[in-house]
C-alpha cells in the first residue's frame, strides 16, 4: 500500500522506464525523488512511495516477477527501482519543471552573455535582450541537461534573431608593483596569458587573451584589484 502520509495523488510522481517495448513504472515522492536523482539522497527506500514495480501505475497493474527477471535480472523491487532511476525518465511535477527550467535558463543566458558578443559592436548582448530572443524562438530547455551542454544548441537557434560571435581579444596591460599580487590571479582566472614581462620597478606588463564578451567584467575586476591603477589597450 501507498504510505498514508503520501496518499494524495498530487503528492507522488512517476519514474518510467521502457525496455524492449515494455513499460515499467514506480511511484516516488516528488521532492525526495528529485534529490535522489541529484545524488542528494543515497537510500532509494526513502524515495519510493511503495515497494512495487508497475506496468501501469495509474491502473494499479503490477509487473510480474518473471518480467522483472527477464529485463532487470532480478525481481527485487529495490534493485529494479535503482536501475529505473538511472535509465528511466523522472516525471517532474509542474512546479518542479518550472523552477528547474527557469534556473537552467538563467545559467544558459549567463554563459552566453560571457562568451558571445554582437559582431558589430564587439560587446556582449544585454541579458534582457538574450532573454527576449529566447522567448521569440521558444527554445525547449531540458531541465536535467547541464547548461553548458545546451549552449551551442541555443546559440544556433538564437542566431536566426540575434547576431552573435564568440571572438577572442587580446589586451595589453601594465599593472603597478603594489597591485600585481591580486591582479595576477584575476588575469589568470579570466584569460590566457600570451606573454608577460616584469619591469625594473616591479610593475607587470602582460598580454592576455580572453573572450570579447568578458572584457567589461574583466576590466571591472582589474579596476577593483588595482584601485583603477591599470593601463590597458586592445592589441588584437
Amino acid at each position: 500500500m501507498i504510505r498514508k502520509e503520501h496518499a494524495k495523488a498530487k503528492d507522488f510522481t512517476i519514474v518510467r522506464h521502457q525496455i524492449e517495448g515494455e513499460k515499467f513504472e514506480i511511484l516516488v515522492d516528488p521532492d525526495k525523488g528529485l534529490k535522489y536523482k541529484r545524488g542528494e539522497i543515497g537510500e532509494i527506500r526513502n524515495v519510493l512511495m511503495i515497494d512495487t514495480i508497475f506496468t501501469d501505475a495509474n491502473k494499479g497493474e503490477k509487473a510480474s516477477g518473471d518480467k522483472l527477471e527477464k529485463h532487470y535480472g532480478t525481481s527485487d523491487p529495490i534493485e529494479v527501482a535503482k536501475e529505473m532511476f538511472e535509465k528511466g525518465t523522472f516525471q517532474l511535477n509542474t512546479q518542479q519543471r518550472q523552477e528547474m527550467t527557469e534556473q537552467k535558463k538563467k545559467q544558459i543566458i549567463n554563459i552566453i552573455s560571457k562568451t558571445f558578443v554582437d559582431p558589430k559592436t564587439k560587446l556582449p548582448h544585454p541579458v534582457v535582450r538574450i532573454e527576449n530572443a529566447m522567448e521569440d524562438i521558444r527554445f525547449h530547455i531540458d531541465p536535467f541537461k547541464e547548461a553548458d551542454e545546451q549552449v551551442q544548441e541555443v546559440v544556433q537557434a538564437l542566431r536566426s534573431v540575434l547576431p552573435m560571435s564568440s571572438e577572442n581579444i587580446q589586451i595589453a596591460l601594465k599593472i603597478p608593483a603594489e597591485y600585481t599580487g591580486k591582479a595576477y590571479g584575476t588575469v589568470k582566472d579570466y584569460g590566457t596569458i600570451k606573454r608577460d614581462e616584469w619591469q625594473n620597478d616591479g610593475s607587470w606588463v602582460t598580454v592576455v587573451e580572453l573572450p570579447a564578451a568578458m572584457q567589461v567584467d574583466f576590466m571591472e575586476a582589474l579596476g577593483k584589484d588595482t584601485q583603477g591603477n591599470v593601463q590597458s589597450k586592445i592589441v588584437k
